[in-house]
Formats: structure tokens, C-alpha cells, sequence
């Protein structure tokens, strides 16, 4: 088949190559320590032994962006939904203890359009940075037919090392007495969004709610926070007993996963300042208030499980909130009190 009746069936070849061209110079801002091998090739390459990792453990993560990819697209801003395909998986490994070390990105688009995926790149870039991991490789395909000409995914998958002994066991480790510390989320994340966006069907991408004191596209495309940097010198020197990634389902579903059956997690509501937009979300949506705990982050994206003394060191070291403590479990893993 030649090159000009695969343009026919709507697959740009030549945009394609134009693409690779223009990523380049972001991916190059990614390197790291062990990084080999340069865009372009079958697959990425990563030397493990470039590292001083003596029982080395390797953690990976894949994710995706979910319907937040609709909103950037409706409101045609692509540059940070690659820093939220990033977060979701590299936030997923340091929370087992790993230190993130490649990434690489899927992206399928109905129409290839070169100017477009560089921003979306970008930000993947961008999350990379963040995190201190190195873009090593992706696919883009073209897929017109499966996909809307303005249409594309995103998805990624990130790999993680850990030292055996740094590992997160929580539960084997978090025991009643543990205090909850809780670091401050950036917003809604990338979890919920086919909620918020019917929530906001209505409503104007440029509306300015006067709760949310910005305009709601600023608000509902804020990328998901990052949270390796800060806690991988705590990994390190085993400070902390647990560790949960606050995404789909809140806290009811994810803060159970970091400790064993028999414990619960005493949650104390008032103990930080819930963000406006869980307060709008709650308001227009007209959603029971426990409700959205077990939906939303609720302004909380991690939450550590500590040793009681050593916690109020941690809390001002990460400037975290004390949101609650490991109890033993009576009833719900999850109380909010």
C-alpha cells in the first residue's frame, strides 16, 4: 500500500513524523541516571545497574486520565492532562516504597495534529520532571474511525526500585496508635471526573463560581499533584509505616489497602480545610456529604501512616495535616468522626 492511499484512509504519516520532531527536545529535559538509548527505538532502555541498589525490587504502575481528558478537550487546553497520566502512576509506586525511575506514554488520536500532542507531551514531560523519572519511549497511533477527529486517550506506565528492606508493608507495619498524617491534594486529581462533569454539565467551562473564586476550567483541569520527591527521603530512611494514594473511591476505598483487616482508620473531619471545590461539588451535585468521602480525595491525595512519636517531626518536615490515628477496628475500616 503505498503512502498516499494510507493518507487517503486518514492516517498522516508524515505528521507522525512531525510529531516525533517535536517531542524530542521535551523528552531530552526527562534524562536521569541510567537512561540508554535515544527516542525512536523499539522499546525503551533503562540500566538498572547505573544504580546503588543492592536487592533491588521493581514496582510498576499503568493509568490513564479517565472522561478529565473530555474536559481538556472541550476547553481545548492540553498542556497539564500529561502531568495528571503521570502522577496517577508514579504517585501509585512511591506509595509501595519504590523511587520512580522510567515512564512511558500511549496516546491514540483520531486526527494527528502535530501542534497538539506536543502540548499534551509537554505536560507528560513536565510530570516526568516532577517526579524524577526519565520519558524513555511511547506510541502515538493514529486511529481515525475508533476515534473523533478532535478525540484522543492517554494513558501511561511508569517502573519503580526499591531496596527489599525499604519496602512498604503496611500490612505488617501499621499498627493502632499509628498517627494519620494527611498531605494536601491539589484539587480533584484525575478520579470522579464522569461525576463532576455531569455535576457541571450546565455550566460554561469559563464560568466564574464565586466559591471556587477562579474560573471553573482553571479549577477542574488543575493537574494532579505529585508527591515523590517529598517522601522518597522518608522511604529511605524508614520512617513511615503506611501508605495510601487517595484516588477512586476516597478514602473508604483506599485507605484500607495500607493496613491489615483487623485495624481502621479514625478520621477526624475539621482537622484540615476542605478545598471549595468538594464544598461545590457537594452544593450542585446534591451528594450526601459521608457520601463524598467515598468518592473524592476530599483535599487529602496521600495519607502516611506514622509512628506517634515521630509524627509531629514528619508533619512540619511535609507541612501536612495530623487527620487522624490507626485504631482498632470495631466495625468500618473507615470512621469519619
Amino acid at each position: 500500500m503505498s503512502e498516499n492511499a494510507y493518507a487517503k484512509s486518514g492516517v498522516n504519516i508524515e505528521a507522525g513524523y512531525e510529531v516525533v520532531s517535536r517531542i524530542k527536545k521535551h523528552v531530552v529535559k526527562t534524562e536521569r541516571l541510567g537512561v540508554m538509548g535515544t527516542l525512536g527505538g523499539f522499546g525503551g532502555i533503562f540500566d538498572l545497574s547505573a544504580l546503588n541498589v543492592k536487592e533491588p525490587v521493581l514496582i510498576s504502575g499503568t493509568d490513564g486520565v479517565g472522561t478529565k481528558l473530555m474536559l481538556a478537550i472541550q476547553a481545548d487546553k492540553h498542556d497539564t492532562i500529561g502531568i495528571d497520566c503521570v502522577a496517577m502512576c508514579v504517585n501509585d509506586i512511591i506509595a509501595a516504597g519504590a523511587e520512580p525511575l522510567y515512564f512511558l506514554d500511549y496516546i491514540a488520536t483520531g486526527k494527528n495534529i502535530p501542534e497538539k500532542l506536543e502540548q499534551v507531551i509537554a505536560g507528560v514531560a513536565e510530570g516526568c520532571i516532577q517526579s524524577g523519572v526519565a520519558l524513555i519511549g511511547g506510541e502515538t497511533a493514529e486511529m481515525p474511525g475508533m476515534y473523533g477527529t478532535n478525540d484522543y486517550d492517554l494513558a501511561g506506565f511508569a517502573v519503580g526500585v526499591a531496596e527489599k528492606v525499604n519496602l512498604i508493608d503496611g500490612e505488617k507495619n501499621v499498627k493502632a496508635g499509628d498517627v494519620l498524617l494527611g498531605l494536601p491534594s491539589s484539587g480533584i486529581h484525575s478520579n470522579g471526573y464522569s461525576l463532576v462533569r455531569k455535576i457541571f454539565s450546565g455550566f460554561d467551562l469559563n464560568t466564574f463560581l464565586p466559591e471556587l473564586n477562579a474560573p471553573l476550567k482553571e479549577i477542574l483541569l488543575t493537574p494532579t499533584k505529585i508527591y515523590v520527591k517529598e517522601l522518597l527521603p522518608l522511604i529511605k530512611e524508614n520512617k513511615i509505616n503506611g501508605i495510601a494514594h487517595v484516588t477512586g473511591g476516597g478514602f473508604h476505598e483506599n485507605l484500607p489497602r495500607m493496613f491489615s483487616n483487623d485495624l481502621a482508620a479514625e478520621i477526624i473531619e475539621g482537622s484540615w480545610e476542605i478545598l471549595p471545590i468538594f464544598k461545590a461539588l457537594e452544593k450542585y451535585g446534591e451528594i450526601k456529604h459521608k457520601e463524598m468521602y467515598e468518592i473524592f480525595n476530599m483535599g487529602i491525595g496521600m495519607v502516611l501512616a506514622v509512628d506517634a512519636g515521630s509524627a509531629e517531626a514528619i508533619k512540619f518536615e511535609l507541612n501536612a495535616f495530623e487527620i487522624g490515628k490507626i485504631v482498632e477496628r470495631q466495625d468500618q475500616a473507615v470512621v469519619i468522626k
